[in-house]
């Protein structure tokens, strides 16, 4: 068996970024991957500005508190003020422009209407309450690098810096399918000896999570020539091929062998604990080939087995960045005397107290387990712990990103 960074090695050298683009409104572009950076064309704010509603003032006017200045002229946000004359104030509203001249703001709780002006009650300090231009976003500076994927924020900033469209990365196509005889559909009778076919919604789930755009080719008898068509179809028209289920070495799982006969198998068995039988390859069509990647047919070993190896070669596809989440180290609230000679990756969520709280079922088949945690412990081979000790804690929500 390999181990999990030798396996994805192996796996990532052979991925080369989709080279197809298409320009979207940036309001249609979230969760898309960038194909080019976004180049500032103007600085934000384009203009010195007060933070504050108030008075802009010149500070050599106001030399002691309780100075009284005639208010010459209203600035609100969206208006241009004259140049503010020396000894003399302008009211202006949060937003607006500076006047030329002014080179404070005084909050209005500071100060005091009286007739024919206003009275200043402190000192102010150069510059406050302005925000400078540029402040925010400098001209010509990459405000969202190429290989980013676009959050709600990144669209509101592509928008502060005036772009209405946005270059992406085409989605990658991926076909889906599951084997095995005993898989029903959910709104089926489920007859004796079969199963609801779970796998199917959770992966579709996730490639939707991560942009793709996903052929559903449903579920494939577990016949060997049956499995050899649905994967010759499949790489006609998709970047990657996506099965469930016929990884392992029965005399039914026929996905293996049938992966050898229509191109290459490189690897399929992996040292992680749920998800050892991975599989990874490349289909072969009359005119272009797709990469295949047969998750284990157990429903915890297929969630993530498409975390950890599914995900860094689909941002992989897309030109973004393939690092898995940065652990996060807390203190288990439970012993693990007796750990896996396999990497392990054990259901937890956050206690009240902060300490990880383990799902008492931590079989590759408890589905349960994934929605009740909210991450997992990232526990190294042979290693055991007690509980208080740090440890690697990962995040679905971070994941997921």
């Amino acid at each position: 068996m390999l181990s999990l960074e030798e396996a994805l090695t192996r796996l990532l050298c052979s991925i080369r970024p989709l080279a197809e683009t298409e320009t979207l409104p940036v309001a249609e572009a979230l969760c898309r991957v960038l194909a080019e950076d976004v180049v500032s064309p103007i600085d934000v704010p384009a203009h010195a500005n007060s933070s504050m509603d108030g008075y802009a003032v010149r500070g050599a006017d106001v030399d002691v508190p309780g100075k009284v200045l005639p208010v010459v002229q209203r600035i609100a946000a969206g208006q241009v003020g004259e140049p503010l004359r020396p000894g003399t104030a302008a009211r202006i509203f949060t937003g607006a422009p500076l006047p030329e001249g002014a080179d404070a703001v005084v909050m209005q709780e500071q100060c005091e209407p009286v007739e024919g002006g206003v009275r200043i009650q402190v000192v102010p300090q150069p510059r406050q309450w302005i925000r400078e231009a540029g402040e925010d976003v400098r001209r010509g500076s990459v405000v969202l690098p190429r290989g980013m994927r676009l959050t709600p924020q990144a669209l509101g900033l592509a928008a502060t810096v005036g772009r209405a469209q946005l270059t992406v990365v085409r989605r990658p196509r991926v076909a889906l399918f599951s084997t095995g005889d005993e898989l029903v559909m959910p709104g089926q009778p489920l007859k004796p000896g079969a199963i609801y076919n779970s796998n199917r919604d959770t992966l579709k789930g996730l490639l939707a999570q991560f942009g793709c755009e996903c052929s559903d080719l449903g579920i494939v008898p577990d016949r060997l020539a049956a499995t050899r068509e649905a994967l010759r179809q499949a790489a006609e028209h998709h970047d990657l091929i996506l099965t469930s289920g016929g990884v392992s070495v029965g005399e039914e799982d026929h996905v293996k062998p049938a992966v050898e006969a229509e191109g290459r198998l490189d690897l399929w068995q992996i040292a992680i604990k749920p998800g050892k039988p991975l599989a990874f390859g490349e289909v072969r069509a009359q005119e272009r080939s797709a990469w295949f990647i047969g998750l284990p047919g157990n429903p915890v070993s297929s969630f993530i087995t498409f975390l950890v190896a599914v995900r860094p070669v689909i941002r992989a596809l897309q030109g973004a960045a393939v690092d898995p989440p940065a652990p996060v180290w807390l203190p288990a609230g439970f012993d693990w005397p007796r750990p896996d000679k396999r990497r392990e990756f054990l259901r937890v969520r956050r206690g009240a107290d902060g300490r990880l709280e383990l799902f008492p079922n931590q079989s590759s088949g408890v589905l349960t387990s994934t929605v009740w945690a909210d991450g997992v412990i990232d526990n190294a081979p042979g290693h055991a712990f007690r509980a208080g000790e740090l440890v690697p804690y990962l995040s679905f929500a971070e994941w997921m990103q």
